[in-house]
């Protein structure tokens, strides 16, 4: 496990790199890094923070009950929730949520089938399926307003085989038992929501 300060140094790095893609527009989003399982700690970003000019003092440690440990003036982000389930629910090594034009519209184009299938396409080695023909499906949860039933929805839908969740007309979390895991699963899931509405939209059509 890291200790906090590589945790926090982690979460630093994948927001500049999140950032640099313009995934994280205005304060939007949140990553974090676990730092402990018994007790759960992780670091994670604080709310209201511009990703792209994080201090080290914009990445707070946290319990399982979202309590900051040590002393700061900051709050953590509302949707700490969605972190805290997947990380009970997986113990995965970090979580990282951005909001992004491609996987809003993807999300919503899906929504009413609650998951966007990709198949056959080579990225989907990046998510851990090399089979011939492979298909993924990435679910699709309502935006509820009620973080912990969001956080709730999310968890409930996350399946081992696909480390990623879409929120419709919200964002996309993807996890991974490492930091680079997790930025590995993310730009993969970026690039397959991209493809997915690019080339619906060359066909002519909307969702099938």
């Amino acid at each position: 496990m890291p200790t906090f300060h590589e945790a926090q140094r982690s979460v630093m790095e994948l927001a500049q790199f999140a950032a640099s893609r313009g995934w994280l527009p205005a304060t939007s989003g949140n990553l974090s890094v676990r730092v402990s399982d018994q007790p759960l700690t992780f670091a994670i970003t604080r709310s209201g923070a511009d990703k792209s000019r994080l201090r080290p003092e914009d990445v707070l440690l946290l319990d399982a009950d979202m309590r900051a440990q040590g002393d700061t003036p900051y709050k953590p982000s509302a949707e700490t929730t969605v972190h805290v389930a997947l990380y009970q629910k997986f113990g995965c090594g970090s979580i990282l949520h951005v909001h992004t034009v491609y996987n809003n519209l993807v999300s919503e184009l899906y929504a009413e089938h609650g998951f966007v299938e990709i198949r056959g396409h080579e990225l989907v080695k990046a998510l851990g399926h090399w089979e011939e023909g492979a298909a993924v499906r990435i679910p699709i949860v309502p935006n509820w307003a009620d973080l912990h039933r969001l956080g709730s929805a999310v968890a409930e839908a996350a399946r081992a085989d696909v480390p990623a969740v879409l929120v419709r007309a919200h964002g996309v979390y993807a996890w991974g038992d490492t930091p680079d895991d997790a930025r590995r699963h993310l730009e993969a899931v970026e690039f397959l929501c991209e493809y997915v509405y690019k080339l619906d939209l060359a066909r002519g059509r909307g969702a099938v």
